[in-house]
């Protein structure tokens, strides 16, 4: 069957995304796989479907490059709602429902969406590191001179370890900067470093927060652009409000013909 596709980035993180709001079709994990693959398909990090959905204004559902259905994904999130912007559906906030349940989000006139996350109750210790979860399950590791280092291998090594082999668990390396953070990640599904990673670069703005209560702006860096992170935290360790905002951009129409 032949499938029209579109391509979307955000920060580097790159998307293949299908208008699905018929609710028409259903890919399989081999035909996901493949069209993520940068040699034999078309190439991204994941891939999207934009579904209908009763009471939103669109469905997301999100499969890793591996093919399988996955977490939340916070740059595909960015990406969806630009796509649905592009795509006729106008609103001056947007209301989707995915795998981790509702969220809003806006189009800027700077062409930044602003996702609102899920609320993040408590961050937990692992030796010296912390364990979160933004709608996706997160590790985040502080380092030094994190430019040169092996993010692949020290990453692969903690998303493999036996504590989290099981269901794998996404790896942050973070470097704090003068006025902003520098997030550098290891996606499990994508079993690789990508330029970005959404519901990562939370967590690390989380963990990183430089106010013990209140509102939070954390900037981050990230190999693949800037994004912004902001959030209430309460003293108790809760975080709400939490949006993650950044630029998502159009790349390609295509289609191609699937097996």
């Amino acid at each position: 069957m032949k499938i029209v596709f579109y391509k979307y980035q955000g920060t580097g993180n790159d998307f293949i995304i299908i208008d699905n709001r018929n609710n028409s079709l259903s890919l399989t994990t081999a035909q996901v796989k493949k069209m993520c693959d940068r040699r034999f398909g078309i190439g991204a990090d994941g891939l999207m479907l934009l579904d209908a959905a009763p009471g939103y204004d669109f469905k997301m559902v999100y499969y890793n490059a591996d093919g399988k259905e996955s977490t939340m994904c916070g740059n595909g999130g960015r990406c969806l709602v630009k796509f649905a912007h592009h795509s006729g559906i106008k609103k001056s906030k947007y209301l989707f429902i995915a795998v981790d349940g509702a969220h809003e989000a806006t189009v800027e006139d700077n062409g930044w969406v602003y996702l609102k996350m899920k609320n993040v109750k408590g961050i937990e210790k692992h030796f010296a590191d912390a364990i979160l979860d933004t709608g996706s399950p997160h590790y985040v590791k502080n380092i030094d001179n994190l430019a040169t280092y092996d993010v692949v291998r020290y990453g692969k090594e903690i998303r493999n370890s036996e504590s989290f082999k099981k269901n794998g668990i996404n790896v942050n390396f973070v470097e704090q900067q003068d006025r902003s953070i520098f997030v550098r990640t290891f996606e499990r599904g994508v079993e690789d470093e990508t330029l970005s990673c959404g519901t990562g670069v939370t967590a690390a703005a989380l963990v990183y927060a430089h106010n013990d209560n209140g509102f939070n702006r954390v900037e981050i860096k990230t190999l693949g652009g800037n994004l912004a992170v902001e959030f209430d935290k309460r003293s108790d360790d809760t975080f709400e409000n939490v949006w993650l905002c950044g630029p998502a951009d159009f790349v390609f129409k295509g289609d191609i013909e699937v097996a």
